[in-house]
């Protein structure tokens, strides 16, 4: 059994973890830097390259609770392995299926092997961070999920630019790698799994699961999401078409941003294990309010600096809630994770599609000061939170 030092996280452990969790979420990243190629190469229509963005968010966010209550009653550490090689393979197939009907079944396939991956390796990293440092160790996880979100388009546009559509087939490589890596570490990961009781199979409740809190943590969840997604489906255009800037400027802008998030998720997670989850959240959700009051009344180049800021708030604490998911209901961590990660967020996601409409209506400003004030309702949730979990401690 191997054993973590208070206030550590086990380097070699995380670094797998991490690394899984990028080449994971490489592969989402990727759908939508696809698109334009799937429309010019074979005439989809922007409805049928929305679905296809819909298939890849409900079949890798929204059915990840499922996948949680699974390893829940049954571990299954290898849906780690199996899950990053399912989500490599499946986009690397979108360049050679023969029609829509294949390319949406291999978008599905690669969603539903990154809904697999995530609650497990979630499980993992909660066992391999000391009890003290579990936001420091998920900030780590997290990181890397970021970084290969933020990848994905980086590797396959190139990749499709040099050998047309079928250039996806060499996705399926670093997936392969880092399965393989993943089923090597999988001896040395199962090794920080709690012990069994030496009575039987049956595991000893790890405390009492608080569903009150967990319920209102999620709704906090769901908000920031929509904050989040709000910004990424609407900051260029908003720089294009309400600052003036050019498109390229808007790129600039979103970028920053979400570097600004990657930031916050190393320093949201100490910040957490030292003051305290519930302190951090609600800071990040008090500070997101007026800062996004600011960047509505600022020009472009003052407005990237504020953005920086905004990503640090709105991203910075995701891997903060993840934890306090755990911890609010530590028989059912699987299960948290895929909540918190997964169905929560996917419901922010399709809360921008009601923004889109808001947009078309009445401007992309008036978008901009509603999402200021949606952190509002996430203070007012967070603020309702317990100190700390009564089954952790934390």
């Amino acid at each position: 059994m191997s054993t973590i030092v208070e206030g550590r996280v086990d380097r070699r452990g995380m670094g797998a973890l991490s690394a899984g969790h990028l080449f994971t979420d490489l592969n989402q990243g990727a759908v939508a830097a696809l698109l334009p190629f799937l429309e010019a190469h074979r005439g989809i229509s922007l409805a049928a390259a929305g679905a296809l963005v819909f298939a890849s968010t409900a079949s890798s966010s929204i059915i990840q609770p499922l996948f949680g209550v699974f390893s829940d009653r049954r571990p299954f550490p290898a849906l780690m392995p199996l899950g990053v090689l399912a989500a490599g393979v499946g986009i690397a197939l979108v360049g050679i299926a023969p029609g829509y009907l294949s390319t949406l079944l291999c978008v599905v396939l690669s969603g539903m092997g990154v809904a697999a991956f995530h609650p497990e390796a979630a499980r993992f990293a909660n066992y391999v961070s000391s009890k003290s440092g579990r936001a420091r160790g998920m900030s780590f996880f997290s990181v890397g999920g970021n970084a290969g979100f933020a990848l994905g388009p980086a590797v396959a546009t190139p990749l499709v630019l040099a050998f047309g559509l079928p250039g996806t087939l060499f996705m399926a490589i670093p997936a392969a790698l880092m399965a393989a890596v993943l089923f090597h570490e999988l001896p040395r990961l199962r090794e920080f799994r709690p012990e069994e009781p030496a009575s039987g199979p049956r595991r000893v409740p790890a405390g009492r699961d608080e569903w009150g809190p967990f319920v209102r943590m999620t709704l906090v969840v769901a908000v920031r999401s929509l904050v989040y997604f709000g910004l990424v489906s609407f900051v260029s255009s908003y720089y294009h078409g309400t600052l003036g800037t050019s498109e390229a400027m808007g790129n600039v802008a979103l970028t920053l941003m979400l570097f600004g998030g990657a930031a916050g998720t190393l320093i949201a997670g100490p910040l957490a294990d030292r003051f305290g989850r519930r302190r951090v959240l609600l800071a990040s959700m008090c500070l997101l309010a007026p800062l996004l009051f600011l960047f509505s009344v600022l020009g472009p180049e003052a407005g990237m600096v504020v953005l920086v800021l905004v990503g640090a708030s709105t991203v910075g604490t995701f891997a903060v809630t993840t934890v306090m998911g755990q911890e609010y209901l530590p028989n059912r961590i699987g299960f948290a994770a895929g909540v918190t990660m997964g169905f929560s967020i996917g419901l922010g996601g399709a809360g921008a599609v009601p923004l889109g409409v808001m947009a078309d209506h009445f401007g992309l400003h008036a978008v901009v000061v509603v999402l200021a004030f949606l952190p509002v309702i996430g203070a007012v949730l967070a603020y309702t939170l317990p100190g700390k979990a009564r089954s952790s401690g934390a």
